[in-house]
């Protein structure tokens, strides 16, 4: 398969079958069942996902949270195509992510997925436009300039447009980190701890922002954080411990992520908390 090759192309697997169709439903982006991902063999194994499950919305804001080592990242990794898993399933709309070849992974992450880092990533040879525009250019399509503007006011830095990273504010570079995300349209954008390297103000622009784009712009977003006034932004906040997805709920507000956090302290699965109650 070319470089260029696109994801509509045979020899992709898709989840259908004429008698028992496993599809997700339309509402669900993403749907991930029974994920294990180990790593170290013998004394040294770490059980970075254990039987994880995790269905993400379409069109809505969604927190994955957890303390350290408790595997956010990794299913984050996994379900975006950056990195593959033991066993289990991973559905991207109707796109079996584990069947996938790496190649494959590539060209999905390119034409389905877009990505928001704590290190903004930027090109520092290219101006904020063409920062934007990359994952068009890469892909040899054309960029929707509208778009592109339109993005670029909604997000404060339509006059920054001509200016290279370094003539950014932190902010504004992760605005632009944003706008590139979300250029191509895609099926879904990842942020890992989008905050992490802006001041509150920023955070909080850029927090609102991510939330308008679900609302007004339909895009389903995943983020993970360790901060619960970044959690509050979203629509709904799941809960990771010892790899494996165990509480999550609705119109999460920071004292009820602060009260919910509280009970892994210890690193372990509290009592009589569900193990699964991700829909």
């Amino acid at each position: 398969m070319t470089e260029a090759a696109s994801l509509t192309q045979p020899g992709f697997s898709r989840v259908a079958h004429p008698s028992h169709d496993i599809r997700p439903r339309p509402e669900y982006a993403i749907v991930a069942e029974g994920l294990i991902k180990t790593y170290g063999r013998g004394a040294t194994t770490v059980h970075a996902l254990d039987h994880a499950s995790l269905s993400i919305a379409a069109g809505r804001f969604t927190a994955i949270m957890g303390p350290s080592g408790s595997g956010k990242s990794t299913m984050m990794h996994a379900v975006a195509g950056l990195d593959t898993v033991d066993s289990g399933s991973i559905r991207l709309r109707e796109i079996e992510v584990t069947a996938l070849t790496e190649q494959q992974r590539t060209i999905m992450r390119r034409e389905k997925v877009g990505f928001v880092f704590q290190s903004f990533n930027l090109v520092p040879a290219l101006t904020a436009a063409e920062n934007i525009a990359l994952p068009l250019t890469l892909a040899g399509k054309r960029a929707d300039k509208d778009w592109i503007n339109e993005l670029a006011e909604t997000l404060g830095i339509n006059d920054r447009l001509s200016h290279r990273p370094n003539q950014l504010s932190g902010g504004q570079q992760q605005r632009v980190a944003v706008a590139r995300a979300l250029v191509a349209r895609p099926e879904v954008v990842f942020a890992d701890e989008p905050t992490g390297s802006l001041d509150s103000r920023a955070s909080q622009a850029l927090l609102t922002f991510l939330r308008r784009a679900a609302h007004d712009f339909g895009q389903t977003i995943v983020m993970v954080t360790h901060d619960p006034t970044a959690a509050s932004y979203a629509d709904r906040v799941e809960f990771l411990a010892d790899g494996r997805v165990l509480d999550g709920f609705d119109a999460p507000t920071a004292s009820a992520v602060l009260e919910r956090m509280a009970r892994f302290d210890t690193g372990r699965v509290a009592d009589g908390m569900p193990e699964a109650v991700s829909e």
